[in-house]
């Protein structure tokens, strides 16, 4: 049975093998390429009583980006897009959390990508939770924003003979977390 967030106060971490990353970009103004993170960590605080006073933060590794095609991948890799020789992380910590109700949360915090923090806002639906038959106490949240990637300096792009970009400006960034209690 599923209790409401406000009743699983604690420490928690992201379980890797069940959390998903992932983006989609337009490409070629007509279709869309999706990909994930493979290799990430994250932490949280929740707090139940005060769902203000939690906190998270995300650490991605840009060289883990995967797209199903291995020549894209090593293109977003390079100073073109990620630059993930230099900029090996992809950051974002909260700032503040608020309570929309027992089950949307929105959170506010800095992305950090190619070392530029802007401030976004990500809208979580508290998804349930569960034990799992190891004896982990389970939280599922799923959330998505769209990010401009020219705000964060990733502004490579080809024209294209018809008209328009190969590469559209918009990014939603979607986030299926499971996060494992900690304690």
């Amino acid at each position: 049975m599923t209790v409401p967030l406000s009743e699983l106060t604690g420490n928690y971490v992201l379980d890797p093998a069940h959390t998903r990353i992932g983006f989609v970009a337009r490409h070629a103004m007509v279709t869309k390429v999706r990909g994930s993170f493979h290799q990430f960590d994250g932490t949280a605080h929740l707090d139940g009583g005060d769902p203000a006073k939690s906190t998270g933060e995300v650490t991605i590794r840009t060289e883990s980006i995967d797209t199903g095609v291995e020549q894209r991948d090593q293109h977003l890799r390079t100073n073109d897009f990620l630059d993930a020789p230099n900029f090996p992380h992809i950051t974002f910590r909260t700032t503040t959390v608020e309570a929309k109700s027992d089950s949307d949360y929105r959170v506010t915090g800095d992305l950090t990508i190619k070392d530029t923090t802007k401030p976004v806002t990500i809208d979580f639906e508290y998804t349930g939770n569960a034990v799992d038959p190891y004896g982990n106490l389970r939280v599922g949240l799923e959330g998505s924003l769209t990010i401009s990637r020219k705000e964060f300096g990733i502004t490579w792009n080809a024209a294209l003979e018809g008209g328009g970009v190969l590469v559209g400006d918009k990014v939603v960034l979607e986030f299926d977390v499971s996060a494992i209690k900690q304690g």
